[in-house]
């Protein structure tokens, strides 16, 4: 055994301990490293290890912010039936409040032998975040997918809804119901899916009602994305005159519909109210919310489908697979009063 390591050792460029972190399916190999060891064993003849030749029973590490949104759970679904038809297993770790920073659940999951990482929301998407991070992660050998939120310079596959197109959806059917003060309700603007917002609304709505950019910034308010930031948003919202708000998830959209109800005002009748992410269960809501569907279901299998890519030293393209999303129409928005 001893002169098998040396003579793949010897022939890779690498050392003994090297070989054996490879031949045994360990963290802390470089891809590069990796590639030179497999491509050694092919030279002399030897087989791959069963961890190189078979992704069947690998664990993926899945790393979200919280399960309090129930947008995430579902996407966690959705990942989770993805690898088990590849046969392996997620492992899920979530970064609840208080709790354990990504830095230090990746390191966790690495540490038990992940396969890879597909990790959802997390530094990527908040342009203050030091990416350096992911370089770190790279170095380690571990392959990873970042999912909402871009970072051009982190070498990894992206996968993301397209936000811009999702407000420009929401506006335009507001817009087409006869709202002419349409205000926005999104979360703090460092992260990148808020950016996205922002613009895509400022865009839409110069375009579609002639309103100047300074006036329309005064109708987007930052906040949680919860249902109470919804609420504190919309509510600022409703002081500006508007009688229709957007809102950038589904959370924060039952928080405006609270808001509107506490001024003794009617959701549609009054103000109009749409959410985006269509979590379970938001048609079923009172009234049923307008929101903009997140492709999860395809956004989940496209994450593990290059993630296994990855794992199986075939890198995937470096960059941001994008989705659209689908405008859904239920009971919280309807025509502006005199339209």
């Amino acid at each position: 055994m001893t002169a098998r390591l040396a003579g793949i050792a010897a022939r890779a460029g690498v050392s003994e301990a090297t070989v054996s972190r490879v031949l045994n399916g360990r963290p802390g190999v470089a891809a590069g490293t990796r590639t030179a060891v497999l491509a050694a064993l092919d030279a002399l003849g030897y087989p791959h290890p069963v961890r190189e030749r078979r992704r069947g029973g690998a664990l993926v590490g899945l790393v979200m912010p919280e399960l309090d949104n129930p947008v995430f759970p579902a996407l966690a679904q959705a990942v989770g039936a993805a690898l088990a038809r590849q046969g392996c297993t997620p492992v899920l770790a979530t970064q609840a409040q208080e709790g354990a920073a990504e830095d230090g659940l990746t390191a966790m999951l690495v540490e038990r032998g992940v396969a890879g990482l597909i990790i959802v929301s997390g530094q990527h998407a908040d342009t203050t975040a030091d990416p350096g991070r992911y370089a770190r992660l790279r170095a380690q050998g571990v392959p990873f997918v970042l999912v909402d939120g871009f970072a051009p310079e982190v070498d990894a596959p992206f996968v993301s809804p397209d936000d811009r197109a999702a407000v420009r959806l929401a506006v335009t059917h507001l817009v087409a119901l006869g709202h002419r003060r349409v205000g926005l309700a999104v979360g703090p603007r460092r992260f990148v899916p808020v950016v996205r917002k922002t613009e895509a609304f400022l865009d839409a709505v110069g375009e579609l009602l002639g309103q100047p950019r300074r006036e329309a910034e005064e109708l987007i308010v930052q906040s949680l994305f919860t249902l109470e930031g919804g609420e504190a948003a919309a509510s600022a919202l409703l002081d500006a005159g508007c009688t229709a708000v957007v809102c950038a998830s589904d959370m924060m959209a039952l928080g405006a519909v609270r808001a509107v109800r506490r001024r003794g005002l009617d959701v549609p009748r009054d103000v109009s109210v749409v959410g985006y992410d269509d979590s379970p269960l938001m048609a079923f809501t009172d009234p049923p919310l307008t929101t903009v569907r997140k492709p999860v279901a395809a956004m989940g299998q496209a994450a593990v489908r290059t993630l296994l890519e990855e794992i199986a030293g075939t890198p995937a393209a470096r960059g941001e697979l994008v989705f659209l999303p689908e405008l859904v129409v239920r009971g919280s928005t309807a025509a502006a009063r005199g339209a």
